[in-house]
Parts: C-alpha cells; structure tokens; sequence
C-alpha cells in the first residue's frame, strides 16, 4: 500500500524536533539539586566556609558554582533555572561577635557567573526564597534587632517587612519562609510569646501568612521545635523539620496538610535530619542528615521510604535545594513518547 504524504507531516515532525531539542537544551537545568559544602578547605576564625555546588537529582555530576574565601550558602533556585540566590559574607560587613561578618543576599547565574548583591545592610540577611513567578525573592532579616521576614523584588528593590512581632521576653523570631506554589502564601517557623518554653527557651512553631503578611495563622503546636517548612509543588502539604523527641539534636523529617493537619513522621533516626526540599514531581524529598557521622545529602520517596545517599564527602554537604520549575524534569521521569506518535501520524 503507497504511504500518504501531506504537508502537515513535515510541518508536524519539525514542531516536535524543536521541541525535542528544547528540553534536551534545558535538561542540564532541571532535576538538578543545589547545595552548600565546605569541601574545599577555605577556613575563617577556624572553621570551615561553605561554597556553592550543584549535581543531578541522583548524585552524580557535582561541580562548584562559587570559589570565594568566605562563606557562600542557602542556594535558592529562580522559577525559570537561570538564576540562584544565595547568602554571602563576602562583604565584609562586621558582626556583633568581633572576627566575624553578617551574611548578605546575592543572586547569580545556574553557572555560577555575574554574582549581584542584591541587599547591604549592616545585620545579617539569610534565607532567600523566590516567588513562584521569579519577581520577588522573600528572606529573613536582622535589621530589626530580631529575625523578621521581608521581601523584596528579584532586582532587590522594594524591600518591605512583612513581619513584625514583640516579645516581652526579648526573643521573637520569624524564618525560613517558604512560598506557596501560587504565590498567594508564605509558610515560616516562628518563635512567639505564648509558645511553649523547653529547656530555657521559647520553641518554634510553624505558621501561614497571606503573600502581603497579613492573615497570619499558627499550624503547629508542639512543645518542641518545629522548622524549616516546606512547600509541596501541589500546594498540598509541608514538609518541616521537628525535634520532638526533646533532646534539640534528633530532628526528623514530618509532612502535614497545608492547614497543619495529619502530621506524619517520615524519618526516625537519632541523628540529626533536616532542611527537607521537594522534587518537581513531588515524589521526593531532599534532605540533610548526620546519620553517617557527618552532614550529607540524602533523598527519599515523599512517604519515608527508598532513603538514597546523594552526597558522600569528608567535608560537610547541607542546604539542598531542588530546581522546582514547572517545566522541570526529573531524569528518572523522563519519558519522551512524542517521537513515537510522530512515527505513528506518518504510517
């Protein structure tokens, strides 16, 4: 029987090859996991400085990113993988402690090239985080005597505070701020009056808040510490970090609702388990554990299980960070089926 041919076919075959060679062109981008390590040997005061590095989603292809003498880390990626936002010292500014120097907020290319500094402020600026469409970045700040969160446009303009807490006692916190995937929210650990106090010390718990700071609302309550939440990429849960065994030092991984209920414990380990980070898929989680005796990154499935060792280094390896774009892809979900289809339409 003679083959028909049209028009639309080549047409067809050339949309598709375009697109083919798009997310190979990206594929470098997604599925990739951003991190801090102090592998390198730079020492300030005696202890060891972090630098930037990036691998794939499986461990493989580490490379560094930054190459500074003082401390780089809290990798950040943009919604689109071109840009990280990371913390710095680099500047110079001094601390409280004397020898010692604040952090700033700095962004630079996926490569690694034309770091900007996007904040200067005398007290410590950390924890940056994008918006989910890349023009604002949200971050915790010093710069009121108190960690508060604020936020400010990708280019570093505009800078507001979000929160602002009193405490009696002298030590409210509010950090780790995490978008929601439709930007309408940000998730953050807080310490407040009326909190439980454990060993001496008021505890964090978790809470919500609208995108401009208002309609604040507290998820945990925990007579222990709960931090470093997480956004799931549907919106529908939030990963954290709690030591709820009391001790401040055996923190495991939990994920609840995003209202805060049905808190469920993925890690159960006496080290330390911590900065959970989601994959694209949401299938995964990233984390840091000291399980091994020193900090390493590790990955496991978004229940708990197939726990994998992604980093295995003399130096310590902390702060993963997923590329969570809307187009990533996870290696491990690649399945390109379109080329298939094509053959298909031409038969």
């Amino acid at each position: 029987m003679q083959r028909r041919y049209s028009l639309g076919h080549p047409i067809l075959a050339g949309v598709v090859a375009l697109v083919l060679i798009l997310l190979t062109v990206c594929v470098d981008a997604q599925g990739q996991i951003a991190f801090s390590s102090n592998r390198d040997g730079h020492v300030r005061n005696g202890f060891p400085t972090a630098e930037i590095y990036v691998m794939d989603a499986d461990g493989q292809n580490q490379r560094r990113l930054t190459n500074n003498p003082a401390s780089d880390h809290s990798p950040s990626w943009s919604p689109d993988g071109k840009r990280i936002a990371f913390i710095s010292d680099r500047d110079g500014h001094p601390d409280r402690i004397p020898g010692w120097f604040t952090s700033e907020i700095y962004v630079m290319n996926a490569d690694g090239s034309n770091p900007q500094n996007l904040t200067n402020n005398p007290a410590d600026d950390r924890k940056p985080t994008w918006s989910p469409d890349g023009n604002r970045i949200a971050f915790m700040s010093y710069r009121d005597e108190n960690n508060e969160i604020y936020v400010m446009d990708a280019d570093g303009k505009n800078q507001q505070n979000l929160t602002n807490n009193a405490d009696p006692k002298g030590h409210p916190n509010d950090e780790d701020p995490s978008w929601s995937p439709d930007g309408a929210h940000i998730v953050f650990s807080a310490r407040r009056e009326g909190h439980v106090e454990h060993n001496l010390d008021t505890v964090y718990e978790i809470y919500v808040m609208d995108a401009d700071g208002g309609n604040e609302q507290r998820l945990t309550e925990n007579r222990n510490n709960d931090w470093n939440p997480a956004w799931s990429p549907d919106g529908e849960r939030i990963a954290f970090m709690s030591d709820r065994k009391g001790d401040f030092v055996s923190f495991d991984i939990y994920v609840m609702d995003a209202d805060g209920g049905n808190q469920q414990k993925l890690t159960n380990h006496r080290a330390w388990d911590g900065s959970p980070s989601w994959s694209p898929n949401g299938e995964r989680i990233a984390f840091v554990s000291e399980r091994d005796g020193n900090t390493e990154i590790y990955v496991m499935d978004a229940d708990g299980g197939n726990l994998q060792n992604l980093t295995n280094n003399p130096g310590g390896d902390f702060g993963p960070a997923w590329l969570n774009s809307p187009f990533s892809v996870d290696p491990t979900d690649k399945q390109f089926t379109m080329w298939g289809r094509l053959k298909q339409v031409d038969q």
